[in-house]
């Protein structure tokens, strides 16, 4: 019989036993109904400034019938909700306080197992970062990915679409009026964005990794089969308190290796690069750069979904899903993996229907050949840099010219469809003190537009370099994280509009051709940007990581395995 950590508050016979019933109690249960059942927390993100997150109210409570129904209790409780779209200048910036929320929630409060409802991009790692912590019994669920719109009988991909429609109505090839019946058209539903994402890149993720059931990553938000899937998930919640599996237990090492094929055959957020080695951080399952840029060397493109390709996450779902994917790329995976469903992965997959549209393509028969990230290094990235090779324009993956620098996000803001800008399809556009330290908060501001007088004159894409951040559903040849980012002293801070940059993607190379010597002579004149002054930023900013060990808190990575120990609380008076 599993010893349940939530007898601790309810079974005293003392003064504390009682006064923890009747808070039960309160709730209208007696006794008989929660006494000796596993408690099931429901970590619900649901908010009104977030509605990627907004249907996660009803999945809750379909999340409950299915507790109640294993023998379980729940209890449900609300934590921060991160929106990428209002919240600024990042939900990036919370990331790491909604992982401590999480995880001193279950540290304190009367819980034998969690469910942990997310869905906006950040939200999802958060939880699996502050599970990882806690390791208590644990399974997420997704809010899943928003009804497609229509705008002049064409679906519309969250946020690709946009930002192409956006460059569009910048050079004046469409009109006001068509650009706000886009604007009218564009959010049909509640649900995270339809598009490969970072949102869906997680989510996909928490799949394969094997914290979410089989399946849940792509059905609809607004469909039925979520709640019938919320149902499942509540009951296998309880059952993983009575077996006692832990969140260690599923995300291993080889789970990992599992999740970067999957990451890469489908073109994911180079977001989820970041989340991925903060969550193996949490667990010190070893796992860095260099293993994405090993795996990219031999994993292809697979999935046509936008922005790598052109379909959507209802039509990802409508030929398999996760499972579907992870099929054809069986040869690679490790096949003996559990998930919280307890089944091992090669056991739950299945091949898309033989009449299915070739969403998802034979592993010797790739949407893309070739390697769809890649991890550059050089002496502007001593640390690394990130180019989502699926979404840059191949023409530009060896590049050289002239840098035009942007010293912050307002100041390119200002400057970038001036029509005296000096700047050419040549030219590489810099942006720096944009990262972790320098906002604070490592913002969505690295997809730097392409400038006006360009667009006009037929541009569409150009080579951008920044130690920022992109939107999952933006596109183009952007070299992205760069590390250590300029407001930390990184080589980028000491770059010069006219200097010569050279991008080569094939030989994963970032160089600022420039002697030695006179980097050296910029650098003793380097002044570091000024700390925020208070508050939660703050503190951020002066333990924030680099993107290279995941943008996690320094004093929350475990340094041994003994600080991966379980710190329970004392139940006595509070």
């Amino acid at each position: 019989m599993v010893r349940l950590r939530s007898q601790e508050w309810f079974e005293g016979r003392d003064e504390l036993g009682p006064q923890h019933r009747a808070v039960l109690r309160t709730l209208g249960w007696t006794n008989e109904f929660f006494a000796g059942k596993p408690v099931i927390g429901i970590a619900n993100s649901w908010s009104e400034l977030n509605t990627c997150n907004l249907g996660l109210r009803v999945i809750a409570d379909a999340v409950k019938r299915g507790v109640i129904a294993a023998g379980g209790v729940s209890l449900e409780f609300n934590t921060m909700s991160l929106g990428e779209e209002l919240m600024k200048p990042s939900a990036m910036l919370y990331r790491n306080l909604m992982a401590m929320e999480v995880e001193e929630q279950l540290r304190s409060q009367p819980i034998d197992g969690v469910v942990l409802l997310g869905g906006c991009d950040k939200t999802m790692p958060a939880q699996l970062m502050g599970a990882a912590s806690a390791n208590l019994p644990a399974i997420q669920l997704c809010a899943g990915p928003k009804t497609s719109g229509r705008w002049k009988g064409q679906e519309i991909g969250s946020g690709t679409d946009l930002w192409r429609y956006w460059d569009a109505y910048r050079s004046g090839e469409l009109s006001e009026a068509d650009w706000q019946a886009l604007e009218a058209s564009y959010s049909a539903s509640v649900g995270t964005c339809n598009t490969m994402g970072t949102a869906s890149t997680m989510a996909v993720l928490s799949e394969v990794i094997g914290m979410m059931l089989p399946g849940a990553a792509t059905i609809g938000a607004t469909d039925t089969r979520r709640l019938a899937l919320a149902e499942q998930t509540g009951r296998r919640a309880v059952e993983l308190v009575l077996q006692g599996i832990r969140p260690r237990d599923i995300m291993t090492r080889a789970a990992f290796e599992n999740a970067l094929r999957v990451f890469l055959a489908s073109g994911g957020s180079t977001n989820a690069v970041i989340h991925l080695l903060a969550i193996a951080g949490r667990l010190r399952v070893p796992l860095s750069l260099d293993d994405f840029n090993q795996m990219a060397a031999t994993t292809p493109l697979l999935l046509d979904l936008l922005p790598s390709g052109t379909q959507l996450m209802s039509h990802f779902d409508s030929v398999g899903g996760v499972p579907a994917l992870m099929h054809e790329l069986r040869d690679l995976l490790n096949l003996d993996c559990h998930d919280v469903s307890g089944v091992p992965l090669g056991a739950r997959l299945h091949p898309a229907p033989p009449t299915a549209v070739r969403i998802i393509r034979p592993l010797d028969e790739p949407l893309q050949h070739g390697p769809t990230l890649a991890v550059l290094y050089g002496n502007l990235a001593p640390g690394g840099a990130l180019i989502r090779v699926s979404t840059a324009s191949p023409q530009l993956e060896q590049h050289r010219g002239p840098a035009l620098v942007f010293d912050d996000y307002h100041s390119m803001l200002e400057q970038i469809d001036d029509p005296a800008l000096p700047v050419t399809a040549d030219s590489v556009l810099v942006l720096r003190n944009a990262g972790a330290v320098g906002v604070p908060g490592l913002p969505e501001w690295g997809a730097i537009p392409v400038p006006k007088k360009l667009l006009q004159a037929g541009v569409r894409d150009i080579v951008r370099i920044s130690d920022s951040r992109m939107s999952g559903t933006s596109f183009g040849t952007i070299v992205l994280h760069i590390t250590p980012e300029a407001a930390v002293g990184g080589p980028l801070a000491l770059v010069r509009s006219g200097d010569l940059v050279e991008l080569d993607v094939e030989g994963r190379r970032l160089e600022l051709l420039v002697p030695d010597a006179e980097l050296e002579r910029r650098r003793a004149s380097w002044v570091a940007p000024p700390k925020h002054r208070r508050g939660y930023p703050r503190l951020y900013a002066e333990h924030v990581l680099q993107p290279d060990q995941g943008c996690d808190f320094d004093f929350l990575r475990p340094e041994s395995d003994e600080d991966l120990e379980f710190v329970a609380p004392i139940v006595g008076r509070s």
